[in-house]
């Protein structure tokens, strides 16, 4: 049996990548939220809520990469200036939101404030976020408390922002992770004295003024450097978070088994594949045909591959969606940063020491066995049986799938190229072996009935996760965009969704994209 907090804690590192935060960010934000929750009188229940709930925070963070990478030219640096500048002050826009995003860009000011524009009425984003966040944490099997706290994660205290709910309507718990998640973030950036004043200056905005009121500095202790107060001498940083998490949850802490482990790590999977339409069902396909490999060739640790599978891509959560979406070829330094994804992948994953082996094979999914990998460059004799196959299957998944500068292979032009690999020296050949005979047992499913979907709405629903617009999707079927739009808005009410990452999200974690 596995702490299940141990091993989200570890995986919250992929969201602070993913929201261009310090790492452990997450895990801060968590115990300081459950310290402010006992200040205010929350139960015991209320605080686990608020524990979860700040603890993945940001897990919706990838909803809208893609959109946001397109109109602005990075998507990284727009969730973190969002959440360091209070955009109802138009100075603070331009002093921090403007720089922050063309610095991470590239792009000029001016090109941002016109980004700004275009984007200024679209309520999509927040409503991705909440609706991706909320699924997520139920397919993590968290509960409707925490759900529902994460729904509302883009609320405000005026109401101003989407669901559009105000005042006591907002959860307590969304309420008071809000006052915590502001309060960590601009300490860590700022200093916990600016933290403290922009809370005051929020109060009433954006957040409960009673919760404001309850917030003190002393419940960062620990957590963050904090200076001298009167006779006090400063207070440095001198807990681990993730023991600090650990020892926050309330009795009884929760357990699960390696089954439910993969679970987490297929939705962790699923998430990160969001930063793409072209991503979409990457890992769980690379996850399915490297476990199943690993089980033929009779692996003892073929369940370690497969969950090294689901979270073998959580790094590119790191590298901005402009990246992985870039129809031409990419620059040298583009390469650079793309190749970095693996060494991002280790990174999150050792951070639990449940998932030291599968940080391992998952970080060595780009290795080959002749050196020419990366992020290590290492050789055969180095490499699991459990990495070669891991390798084998995501070359040939990476290779049978759409990207933005090609079209797939068939089948069977990927297999020759994975033999042709295997012969070269770069892939290991029973890996190889064990792959194509995994892919020849394995064929397209058709799934229907899910949320009482028909055959035609399926289909429709994989248009709408490659992001196509409701007249392209009716040029694809030869129907009018408004039989489409029909189509999109009937799907939509049957799963519960209104946007098209919460179905993208849906579609993955039922096995409606096509694998094979």
């Amino acid at each position: 049996m596995i702490r299940l907090l141990g091993i989200l804690g570890g995986l919250s590192g992929a969201m602070d990548l993913g929201a261009g935060s310090p790492l452990d960010e997450s895990l801060i934000r968590s115990v300081v939220a459950v310290r402010l929750a006992r200040a205010v009188g929350s139960s015991d229940d209320d605080a686990r809520v608020v524990l979860y709930a700040s603890l993945l925070e940001h897990l919706g963070c990838t909803a809208y990469s893609y959109e946001s990478a397109t109109a602005f030219g990075d998507d990284i640096s727009v969730v973190r200036a969002s959440y360091l500048t209070d955009l109802d002050r138009p100075a603070e826009v331009l002093r921090t939101f403007v720089p922050g995003v063309s610095a991470g860009s590239g792009r000029g000011r001016a090109q941002t404030l016109l980004a700004m524009a275009r984007t200024a009425r679209d309520e999509t984003p927040p409503v991705a976020t909440c609706e991706v966040a909320r699924d997520a944490v139920r397919n993590l099997g968290l509960g409707d408390d925490v759900a529902t706290t994460l729904a509302h994660v883009t609320a405000r205290w005026d109401g101003k922002d989407p669901p559009h709910t105000a005042g006591e309507d907002v959860p307590l718990t969304t309420r008071i992770m809000h006052v915590a998640g502001t309060a960590v973030l601009l300490a860590l950036h700022a200093g916990p004295e600016d933290a403290l004043a922009e809370l005051r200056r929020r109060s009433g905005r954006h957040l409960d003024p009673d919760v404001v009121a309850a917030f003190d500095l002393g419940l960062l202790e620990g957590l963050v450097d904090l200076p001298a107060r009167g006779d006090t001498p400063p207070s440095p940083a001198a807990l681990d978070p993730l023991e600090a998490a650990l020892s926050a949850e309330p009795d009884p802490v929760r357990y699960i088994d390696d089954g439910d482990l993969a679970g987490v790590a297929r939705t962790f999977g699923h998430v990160v594949d969001l930063k793409s339409p072209w991503l979409h069902g990457h890992s769980a396909a690379v996850a399915d045909l490297a476990g199943d490999a690993a089980e033929l060739i009779g692996l003892p640790d073929a369940g370690r591959v497969r969950i090294a599978g689901h979270v073998h891509d959580l790094g590119r959560i790191g590298v901005s969606s402009r990246i992985w979406a870039k129809r031409a070829p990419l620059t040298a330094a583009e390469r650079d940063q793309a190749r970095l994804h693996p060494y991002y992948t280790e990174r999150i994953l050792s951070r639990s020491p449940s998932l030291a082996d599968v940080a391992t094979i998952a970080a060595q999914h780009h290795e080959r066995s002749d050196g020419s990998g990366y992020h290590r460059g290492l050789r055969t004799a180095d490499l699991s049986m459990g990495a070669r196959v891991l390798a084998a299957a995501d070359r040939y998944r990476s290779t049978v799938e759409d990207r933005p500068h090609r079209a797939g292979l068939s089948a069977a032009d990927a297999a020759a190229g994975l033999r042709s690999a295997a012969r070269e020296g770069r892939l290991d050949p029973d890996a190889v072996t064990a792959v194509l005979h995994a892919v020849g047992h394995r064929r397209p499913a058709r799934v229907t009935g899910v949320a009482g979907l028909t055959e035609r709405q399926v289909e429709v629903l994989r248009l709408v996760t490659q992001g196509l617009t409701n007249r392209q999707i009716g040029d694809r079927l030869g129907v009018s965009p408004r039989t489409a739009e029909h189509h999109v808005q009937d799907i939509y009410v049957r799963i519960g969704v209104s946007t098209r990452p919460a179905a993208a999200l849906f579609a993955m974690e039922h096995g409606l994209l096509e694998h094979w």
